[in-house]
């Protein structure tokens, strides 16, 4: 069954700028999807598009049968509670713990103390973290950041995580130790769409790949690699 469906989608910028064209695209439930394509290729738009940082200026967008653009506003943070987002730059709040940081969502959102604990020291386990809870980011490196912006992103057991270039700033190895994590949240049901440029990674993972370019959608493969677009 479809989990994520883009029908006819299309996003111009108000500079005129096509970022996204005639898109459509089934994704089913527990997928792993990368997003691949030059800069300027639409990634970072059709992501955006799917947490809603920007509506489509033409056709829908579906997220677990609801149409992601026309959730009203005021609305969107109870959409945005069912997704997970890490980005390149982890966003971590430097002068809270590890355990603050990824509890500090869950804080805003009004959960009991006890569940609160229950839930991060969970996600921390994940990924491999919970002897860190009393560290604050400025003591860990870059791998271990980044798998704390992924606790963070799944402390609410979200069905869908969204990657912009999680490996973007990390060593080849410590992106493998990072590409493990998130392939382990996936193993457990969670839908993963991710965009990357990180050739070698997704040639290792074998995962469902799709092409931009231009703003169009060009190629889907399976089981794919970057070695398929490069010889098409």
């Amino acid at each position: 069954m479809e989990f994520i469906k883009f029908r006819n989608v299309e996003k111009t910028y108000k500079n005129g700028v096509n970022a996204v064209y005639d898109m459509n695209l089934d994704i089913k439930k527990g997928e792993f999807v990368f997003v691949i394509g030059a800069s300027g290729s639409g990634k970072s738009t059709l992501i955006k598009m799917l947490y809603r940082e920007e509506r489509p200026t033409k056709g829908e967008i579906y997220l677990g049968g609801i149409n992601v653009a026309k959730v009203k506003n005021s609305k969107v943070y109870k959409l945005r509670r069912k997704i997970g987002i890490v980005f390149q730059d982890y966003k971590l709040l430097p002068k809270l713990t590890v355990y603050e940081n990824v509890a500090f969502a869950l804080e805003i959102y009004g959960l009991p103390t006890d569940e609160i604990k229950r839930k991060v020291l969970k996600a921390l386990d994940l990924v491999g973290l919970k002897s860190k809870v009393k560290s604050y980011p400025d003591q860990l490196s870059g791998g271990e950041q980044q798998r704390v912006a992924i606790a963070r992103a799944i402390v609410n057991s979200p069905k869908l995580l969204i990657c912009d270039e999680p490996t973007g700033n990390l060593d080849p190895d410590t992106s493998l130790e990072v590409m493990k994590v998130i392939e382990k949240i996936n193993d457990l049901g969670t839908t993963i769409v991710m965009a990357t440029h990180d050739r070698e990674m997704v040639d290792k993972m074998k995962k469902r790949v799709i092409l931009l370019e231009n703003g169009k959608l060009i190629q889907d493969y399976e089981k794919g690699s970057y070695v398929h677009y490069e010889n098409n």
